[in-house]
């Protein structure tokens, strides 16, 4: 981790390294073919994380299903089989049901137990293994720095029933507590067959939230940039292509088991992964990133995560953010693009996609401020007496 002093020394040193991946990211990637041919079944599938699990997994040469409602267009191999339910309709998994096997079963938008539920009784018999797309946001704390898989775990505190069909206020609110009983009903289903994977934040192109995308593209724009705190808050980003291929490897590898899959490899902050994407953009870019202070920051209504994505303001209690222990992961394979990799894609897709959007969602970004406002906190951070 840098601290505030060290950041601007190695801010250069990192971009420079940096641009020696930009070569690497236009290198044609080789991807070999798997040991062994599986026959897979996506839930999902046409979303974020969905279609860069299906390319991988064909490219593998792997049979490839994927069952989900069918509203969402999703750019796939012409060799893909489509089958078409809504978990959220009474018996929406009928699709499901026969006596088809499958070597594996990937869950990739499950938020609610009962989706499991139903898949598993749809399914329990036919499935070598199920692998569950989970969350670190299932831990019920962050306390120390090096969390594993085994630290203790989120209790869903609502009164509404868990296995029902929730408000969505009501599922984002117990969203790690509801993804903790949706990982133990996959086990009562599949005793003994299942692989939890619990990323991070996940990141790259295909991500509408604008959650690490408003990093890369307010940097792209110029000019003076804010950012929180001092430099030195770390950040766990995981790009959704090596979230997609390592779900695909664990399915090759036939690997059970809970899994936090997030990075990079080493230890991020948040000064070394804009110094990074900046180090990704074009060398003659006029950019300044001026350090505002999270007291400020909180005192302006700008928060972190939703107002500054991708960190959070240190908390007492709080030292585990960002620094989740991701060993087990690595050790079965968990693989890194370079963080300028994940800058321009991201950037790649974002323009087209931006230009698709309705004028109101143009106007604001889903997470991060708007240019007005960082502007005003800009300024009133100028204007306040210093120490």
């Amino acid at each position: 981790m840098t601290t505030r002093r060290s950041f601007v020394k190695t801010a250069a040193a990192a971009g420079a390294a940096l641009a020696l991946s930009r070569r690497e990211l236009f290198a044609e990637r080789r991807i070999e073919p798997a040991p062994k041919p599986l026959k897979l079944l996506i839930l999902g599938g046409t979303g974020f994380t969905g279609p860069h699990q299906v390319r991988y997994a064909v490219e593998r040469g792997h049979e490839v299903t994927v069952f989900n409602r069918g509203r969402r267009q999703a750019d796939l191999p012409a060799s893909v089989r489509h089958l078409t339910g809504d978990r959220n309709a009474p018996d929406g998994v009928a699709a499901l049901r026969g006596t088809e096997q499958w070597d594996a079963v990937i869950d990739v938008p499950t938020t609610l137990p009962k989706w499991v539920r139903d898949a598993g009784e749809a399914l329990k018999g036919r499935a070598g293994q199920y692998i569950f797309i989970s969350t670190i946001s299932t831990y019920a704390a962050y306390p120390t720095a090096g969390m594993d898989e085994n630290s203790p775990l989120a209790k869903y505190s609502a009164t509404e029933d868990a296995y029902s069909i929730l408000p969505p206020q009501i599922a984002g609110q117990q969203y790690g507590a509801l993804k903790v009983l949706s990982e133990l009903e996959a086990e009562k289903y599949f005793p003994g067959k299942v692989t939890v994977i619990r990323p991070g934040l996940i990141v790259g192109p295909g991500d509408p939230s604008d959650r690490f995308t408003y990093w890369p593209v307010r940097i792209e724009k110029g000019g003076e940039v804010l950012v929180p705190g001092d430099g030195t808050d770390p950040v766990q980003i995981i790009d959704a292509r090596d979230l997609a291929e390592f779900v695909i490897r664990m399915a090759e590898q036939k690997a059970y088991g809970v899994y936090n899959a997030t990075g990079p490899r080493s230890p991020m902050s948040m000064g070394e992964m804009v110094a990074g994407i900046r180090g990704a953009l074009p060398g003659d870019l006029d950019v300044k990133f001026t350090w505002v202070p999270w007291d400020f920051l909180t005192k302006h209504q700008v928060r972190g995560w939703s107002g500054m994505p991708t960190v959070v303001p240190p908390e007492e209690g709080n030292d585990g953010w960002g620094r989740v222990s991701i060993d087990r992961a690595v050790a079965k394979g968990l693989t890194f693009r370079s963080l300028a990799d994940t800058t321009l894609a991201t950037l790649e897709w974002y323009h087209p996609w931006f230009k698709t959007l309705p004028p109101e969602r143009q106007a604001r970004p889903g997470a991060g401020i708007s240019a007005a406002k960082e502007a005003e906190v800009l300024a009133a951070w100028k204007a306040a007496p210093k120490a």
